[in-house]
């Protein structure tokens, strides 16, 4: 008896274990490491716009946009980084309500941002104005 209950319990203290690394549990956490940098809410034809990210919300490896609301056609980014260099970043995608961008690794190792840049175009039969949102991953 003794010995079917040591069984029975190393049995579910293993499977609890190993459901600690499931697919599902690296992606909450994955998902859990984004952080929200700003949203804009975008004016219909060709514009840009500019998201203000502080010292104070530390220094990112990667960004990725998501677009509710309405669709949006984006051309290009240009992320200055603390120490004034910048990086312009062809995007050159359609972005659908609620789609999101590929994932967006910067250049170097982890960078302090001080703004993001967008040129963008919308021609959104709808009459939606998009927000694009930015995440940035420490």
């Amino acid at each position: 008896m003794n010995i079917r209950f040591a069984l029975l319990a190393l049995g579910l203290i293993s499977i609890v274990g190993l459901s600690a690394f499931s697919p599902e549990a690296g992606n909450k956490y994955q998902a859990e490491r984004w952080e929200h940098l700003g949203s804009r809410k975008v004016n219909f034809g060709l514009d840009h716009d500019v998201i203000a990210v502080t010292a104070f919300e530390g220094a990112f490896t990667r960004l990725k946009l998501k677009v509710t609301g309405g669709s949006l056609n984006m051309h290009r980014m240009v992320v200055e980084y603390g120490n004034g260099t910048k990086d312009e970043i062809e995007l050159r995608h359609n972005f659908m309500r609620g789609s999101e961008s590929r994932i967006i690794d910067l250049v170097g190792n982890k960078r302090v941002i001080k703004t993001i840049t967008f040129w963008y175009d919308t021609k959104n039969a709808a009459s939606r104005r998009a927000t694009l949102h930015v995440f940035g991953r420490h």
